[in-house]
């Protein structure tokens, strides 16, 4: 009997990064699906509150965001 359901790698998990513009290495990421939605519920209230500054510094202090695979 074959078990390769067990060994199967799980699931795909992705973060949605905000790059700094100046400070390389700096930014912040978060949590979110493939298509980059953040399940704003599923955040802390610290959490939430530092997507919401990512957004409204896009381009001034931070790059656009992009998708990435999660490595965590």
């Amino acid at each position: 009997m074959s078990h390769a359901h067990a060994s199967r790698p799980p699931a795909d998990r992705f973060e949605l990064r905000f790059h700094s513009l100046y400070r390389p290495g700096r930014g912040y990421s978060f949590p979110c699906d493939a298509g980059g939605r953040v399940d704003l519920d599923a955040l802390s209230d610290g959490e939430r509150n530092s997507y919401l500054y990512a957004r409204a510094i896009i381009g001034h202090e931070l790059s656009l965001p992009a998708v990435q695979r999660s490595d965590r």
